[in-house]
């Protein structure tokens, strides 16, 4: 529930409310979880589903035919995975009272939504910052290299040829064309200021007038021979609660992935992660809001929900770059 941290006194009803210090609205805008891990929308809670293997899709065989012979017929094996959807929510409470004593200063049903739609979606965006900013899946020479240039070196650093050898590697090992690099505001802030990014930019037509204004997200991806730049931009709080603010990036500063994205809602599109999200209990991927009363207390509930299961999938089709920043 809502409570001042000093005295009233001083504050201005007549400017309208309380300006927040943080806009949490804003914040989630940084969310990317569902561009990295695109919505597959599951019939059931949990399930069970075909997934084949890189190397049965890229099979081959011999498909000449002779007069009066058959032809060639393949046979695939299939694995299977499966997903179980979880429930996450949160609660605020806005006790009768204390809405009415700061009714002048801001509107608690609103703050109250905010505050936990925003628990919900932070949850979600760590999940998935864990899941694919993963040194222990991505590991050995195939799935993982460690740049030797950092990227905040704007002189020496060289993403375009490592982007370049991500991508050679994401081919050798799926056959699939990696189609988009994952990073964090800072690592994409150090990247336009590359010499070789800018002069890559400068001489696709651009021009050095675009140099002193910023690179564009289609100009980066197009410099890196890619579709896309993902750009997570949003903060946690380290610290535990009543301690000194700690804020930190929820996706790390240290790694860059250079993956493969669904662009299709098909299931069967080989990528490097979905988030199943199963909506017939009401859940959306969003962030579900509803309120209810609590007699016991004197005050109405507000709850945000969704249910979801974050998944990797073809680990092949993604390669992780570390040490893209002085640390």
């Amino acid at each position: 529930m809502p409570s001042p941290t000093s005295s009233l006194a001083t504050l201005r009803p007549d400017l309208g409310g309380s300006l927040m210090e943080y806009d949490l609205a804003m914040g989630r805008m940084g969310f990317v979880a569902s561009r990295v891990l695109p919505v597959f929308e599951a019939g059931k809670q949990s399930g069970t589903f075909g997934r084949i293997p890189i190397e049965e899709l890229l099979q081959t065989r011999d498909t000449k035919r002779a007069p009066g012979a058959g032809y060639s017929r393949g046979s695939f094996k299939f694995t299977t995975d499966n997903y179980a959807t979880e429930e996450h929510g949160a609660e605020e409470p806005i006790d009768d009272r204390e809405a009415k004593m700061y009714a002048d200063y801001f509107s608690a049903e609103l703050i109250a939504a905010e505050r936990a739609r925003d628990v919900v979606l932070r949850n979600a965006e760590m999940r998935a910052a864990d899941l694919i900013f993963n040194a222990t899946i991505w590991t050995g020479a195939a799935l993982a290299t460690n740049i030797t240039n950092e990227w905040d070196d704007a002189t020496n650093a060289t993403p375009i040829v490592d982007v370049r050898g991500a991508r050679d590697k994401v081919w050798d090992n799926s056959g699939l064309i990696a189609n988009a690099l994952v990073i964090n505001w800072q690592v994409r802030n150090n990247l336009v200021n590359c010499d070789q990014i800018r002069d890559r930019v400068a001489s696709s037509g651009a021009g050095s007038s675009t140099l002193q204004r910023n690179i564009t997200d289609l100009q980066l991806a197009q410099a890196l021979d890619l579709d896309m730049v993902i750009t997570a931009g949003s903060p946690k709080n380290t610290a535990d609660e009543g301690q000194a603010v700690g804020i930190s990036n929820i996706w790390s500063s240290e790694y860059a992935m250079v993956c493969r994205v669904a662009t299709s809602n098909d299931i069967r599109e080989p990528c490097v992660g979905r988030t199943f999200h199963w909506g017939e209990d009401g859940s959306q991927i969003g962030g579900l809001v509803e309120t209810y009363r609590d007699e016991g207390v004197r005050s109405d509930i507000v709850r945000c929900r969704h249910d979801v299961d974050e998944k990797r999938l073809y680990v092949e089709s993604g390669h992780l770059l570390g040490n893209v920043t002085t640390i």
